[in-house]
């Protein structure tokens, strides 16, 4: 882009959107409250309570230091400006800036959006085969590939909670819990179904089959005591775990299975090679699902996570891969696809996620 071209306003109007949409004078007057309270002489005498003081502070600087940053960036960008008619290395640097400034202003609005009460948190992810049978089994399985190698590329980290595998090939259900900053934010857009079309490999007359997989995504809660389940409430089931895992699968009963009765949630974890402790990450994804279901009835937000997620099969997908007759991954929320299908099935996802984070809609 010619220095001439460029259009700081635009930039700046974007700005100061996003300063309205933070806040940003509630933002430095709660910063400047909780900095008076650590000033105090006895701020450390609850080391508790401190503590939480001093993440409350990192997390609002996290926000006011990137915008504080581009303001300034945005005023040196103005100088540039007026001088590059005059000076050729001006206009030179004008262009390179404004190009990095936009392309930073593109990532602070994106973390920006990733401002929801969980969405910093870990996140468990389960992926069940839907219709299809042994079709969807495999399905399922290239989607947790899929994930897998997306966390990878994020550098998170992302285990194996619990492996149900299908009959013949592939998964029946998985869960993984992934590790990494904003995950469930990220993991959160990803929540519905996922339709195949391809030729299937099981066929052998190479006809084109339909499969489908569905998502569930919930946050890890770092606090989970506010999540009360009752010892009645509970069933535990104690099993043989099978599928993936190490020398005590199928030797020794250390899956656990938990059901609530009051609302007939079941979860399942068989990764840990000790029964206690696949028990307290089976409590902790129990919790964690309740807590997600008691939040979507308290904004009233059930109809529309069935709305995106509903039955596993025809007509309530939320994106389409499609291998033949053409490639293309197609996002029917917000329009975003892509023609490198192989690519996305290697994990490269962060389009989709960029763009329902953002609101995108299908052009009508």
């Amino acid at each position: 882009m010619d220095w001439q071209e460029i259009n700081i306003d635009k930039l700046k109007g974007r700005l100061d959107d996003l300063k309205k949409y933070v806040d940003l004078p509630k933002l430095e007057s709660q910063l400047s409250e909780l900095e008076g309270k650590m000033s105090a002489q006895d701020f450390w005498d609850d080391k508790e309570v401190a503590q939480k003081t001093v993440a409350e502070v990192s997390r609002i600087k996290g926000k006011l230091t990137p915008l504080r940053a581009l303001d300034s960036r945005m005023e040196d960008l103005e100088v540039l400006l007026e001088m590059a008619a005059d000076d050729e290395d001006s206009a030179s640097e004008a262009e390179s800036e404004y190009a990095a400034l936009a392309k930073d202003l593109d990532a602070v609005e994106l973390q920006t959006l990733l401002s929801g009460r969980h969405d910093a948190e870990n996140a468990f992810v389960t992926i069940h085969s839907g219709a299809g049978g042994t079709e969807a089994c495999d399905w399922a399985d290239m989607l947790l590939r899929m994930y897998q190698r997306w966390g990878e590329r994020r550098g998170f980290g992302v285990e194996i909670v619990d492996f149900q595998g299908g009959e013949e090939v592939g998964v029946r259900s998985v869960t993984l819990k992934v590790v990494g900053e904003n995950a469930y934010g990220y993991l959160n857009t990803e929540n519905g179904v996922h339709r195949l079309v391809r030729i299937s490999p099981f066929d052998s007359q190479a006809r084109r089959h339909t499969s489908f997989a569905s998502l569930d995504v919930i946050p890890e809660l770092e606090d989970d005591d506010e999540i009360e389940v009752k010892k009645d409430d509970l069933k535990i089931v104690t099993a043989r775990s099978g599928g993936k895992g190490g020398q005590n699968v199928n030797k020794v009963e250390t899956a656990v299975h938990l059901t609530h009765i009051p609302t007939g949630i079941i979860v399942r974890c068989s990764a840990e090679r000790s029964q206690l402790k696949n028990r307290v990450l089976a409590m902790k994804l129990l919790k964690a699902k309740l807590f997600k279901l008691e939040e979507d009835k308290k904004r009233s937000e059930m109809e529309r996570q069935y709305g995106e997620k509903g039955e596993i099969a025809w007509g309530s997908q939320i994106r389409s891969y499609v291998f033949q007759p053409y490639q293309m991954a197609k996002d029917h929320r917000t329009g975003f696809e892509m023609g490198n299908i192989q690519d996305v099935m290697d994990g490269n996802i962060d389009g989709f996620i960029e763009a329902k984070l953002r609101g995108q809609t299908p052009d009508k």
